[in-house]
């Protein structure tokens, strides 16, 4: 059951089917060099958990799916209703780690950002942007943008290890951004 606003209208969005009802986005994918790096950074600094890695032996690749757990959250400890559990969730990053790149050197994976430009970037909520700039200052995260430079105040841009660009915004601070 859908209550409250349904959505924006602009050209070309209709009302969803009711053959979508239910359908949900599950994860976005990132290619990743090396998973002690990736999953360090993304554990250590965002606070993501592991709920499953899938290995492909004879593709010769391996799948992690993370997500950043909530209180009252309860992650099955069997691998197949983990499995299950987890294509069910909302909002996870699922990496791909292709068995041997992390021996190739520097970053291997395009960002989006250079020409030609297409992916951009995901983004996390804080609850605290401030505290959030002094956490990734206290890890030595790189910046692209802090939150007083640039035309868009109280939003920041940093890189992960592979040169991906993450996003990081406080709601609150969000409610003058854009055109009404």
């Amino acid at each position: 059951m859908r209550h409250g606003i349904q959505g924006e209208t602009h050209p070309g969005v209709v009302a969803p089917p009711p053959q979508t009802t239910g359908f949900r986005l599950n994860h976005c994918m990132l290619r990743i060099k090396d998973p002690e790096v990736s999953l360090g950074f993304y554990a250590k600094v965002f606070g993501m958990s592991v709920l499953r890695r899938l290995d492909f032996g004879e593709l010769g690749f391996s799948l992690y799916f993370l997500a950043c757990l909530e209180e009252g959250d309860e992650v099955p400890a069997e691998a197949a209703a983990r499995s299950a559990w987890t294509f069910a969730q909302k909002g996870l990053l699922e990496f791909t780690h292709n068995w041997g790149s992390e021996e190739q050197e520097g970053r291997i994976y395009h960002d989006g950002n250079a020409e030609p430009q297409g992916f951009g970037h995901i983004c996390f909520s804080v609850p605290d942007l401030h505290a959030a700039v002094a956490w990734f200052d206290d890890n030595d995260v790189e910046f692209i943008k802090r939150p007083e430079q640039g035309k868009m105040k109280d939003v920041v841009f940093v890189k992960d290890p592979d040169g991906y660009w993450i996003e990081v915004v406080q709601a609150s601070l969000m409610v003058g951004v854009g055109d009404a």
